[in-house]
């Protein structure tokens, strides 16, 4: 008898498996693979960690639905706390709901809202989501939106700087963007239409690509001489994946509002928005909300979360961690010509692989990650428009031992796919 489960899901490996601990997951057969897929950058402090498995189950036992309109729970006032003292310091307020795609969708109502604009910019190579507005705020691959045209209007692409790929100084690279995002301004959507530019400080789909400190400067000043809000999309890159609780604090900018989901609760479904409270004091009440937004299980995943990532110093041991494996693959280059870039802050690494005249090559790139899962059994994912970015994405308690061992067996797979 078939599954009755639908088919839609692609797969990146045919793994059934039935127990995770740390950086490990275990198969029905009981074979244990290294996983540097989190999950899509979800489980930021491992498979089941003990604090957080904890955490749920006690929660669980206590609630496990308290719907935000009907009564309050505790875990909601102490998450949007907790969330404060985290994020960077232009956030204050915060609304709390299920997944990324959703956070995505009730920042743009927000800042819609409070600006009284229709139009959003977002950045060539992004992603956002897979509901209707949110594919129409994703430019990373085609497929994402296939099929489901006409998409949402009011959605403008403005260019993202990658020097590697247009051959430019990463300066020119950037001073062009925002030349080209002034064009727009001029020429698409005037700036009194325009409410938020809406930007991952890291493309994730897009290519483990991170935005130039001085792009997001120049972005921010830009948003604040026309009154558009800056709206940072942290949905892969927070909670302690780039070294820092944030990727947006490197480059110093104080965003408006900023996105979280995937790494905030280790995997338990959860996500929000946090932005300035004087831009939430302005949102009307009743004008959004949903069933399951605040949780109270996923409101103590996520500060069970919150507390190792700090009390375990995850985002040092991301920058740690993050040097060996750049290290590492950076001295890999000099033998694998393929190997054209290696990018991105803490353990949020993207290697882009080119055939010798520097295109794309989305074919080694699959190659080498069936090889590392077939042979070395450890997991890797791809990202890039083009499908030839190995993005490394372990858990943040990932050791150093086991990125050596991602190195060997990285580098066996580069050998075995050369042509």
């Amino acid at each position: 008898m078939g599954s009755h489960l639908s088919d839609v899901w692609f797969q990146v490996t045919e793994l059934d498996v039935v127990s995770g601990r740390g950086c490990i997951v275990t198969t029905a057969d009981g074979t244990e693979y290294l996983d540097f897929t989190s999950g899509i950058a979800v489980t930021s402090t491992g498979h089941c960690h003990p604090r957080v498995v904890a955490a749920i189950a006690d929660q669980a036992s206590r609630f496990i639905h308290a719907q935000v309109n009907c009564y309050r729970h505790p875990l909601l006032d102490r998450l949007a706390a907790r969330l404060h003292d985290v994020t960077p310091p232009s956030i204050d307020s915060f609304f709390i709901t299920n997944s990324g795609a959703e956070a995505t969708e009730a920042a743009v109502k927000l800042a819609k809202q409070v600006t009284g604009r229709p139009n959003i910019v977002v950045f060539n190579g992004s992603f956002h989501g897979r509901t209707h507005l949110t594919m129409a705020m994703t430019t990373s691959k085609a497929s994402y939106r296939s099929g489901y045209q006409p998409l949402p209007a009011g959605i403008f692409v403005a260019p993202f700087p990658h020097a590697f790929r247009s051959g430019e100084t990463e300066e020119r690279a950037v001073d062009r963007c925002l030349d080209e995002l002034r064009t727009i301004l001029k020429s698409q959507t005037a700036p009194s239409e325009t409410a938020a530019f809406v930007i991952e400080p890291v493309l994730g789909e897009g290519g483990y690509l991170p935005a130039p400190d001085a792009f997001l400067v120049g972005l921010a000043e830009m948003a604040a001489e026309h009154g558009i809000l800056f709206v940072a999309d942290e949905v892969q890159s927070g909670f302690g994946r780039t070294g820092r609780m944030f990727a947006v604090e490197a480059s110093g900018v104080a965003p408006d509002i900023v996105v979280m989901a995937k790494g905030i609760a280790s995997g338990f479904p959860i996500a929000a928005i946090g932005a300035r409270s004087e831009l939430m004091d302005r949102w009307p009440k009743g004008a959004h909300g949903g069933t399951y937004g605040g949780n109270p299980i996923g409101c103590a995943a996520a500060l069970a979360t919150i507390d190792v990532i700090v009390d375990e110093d995850l985002c040092g041991n991301a920058r740690a961690r993050g040097a060996q494996l750049t290290e590492g693959l950076r001295a890999l280059q000099d033998g694998h010509p393929a190997l054209g870039e290696v990018r991105g802050p803490g353990l949020m690494v993207g290697c882009e692989l080119v055939t010798p005249d520097g295109r794309p090559d989305a074919d080694r790139t699959a190659a080498v990650i069936a090889h590392c899962l077939g042979e070395s059994r450890m997991l890797l994912m791809n990202a890039g428009t083009f499908g030839n970015v190995v993005r490394w994405m372990p858990p943040l308690v990932v050791s150093e031992s086991e990125i050596d061992r991602g190195l060997t067996a990285f580098e066996a797979a580069l050998v075995a796919s050369e042509r």
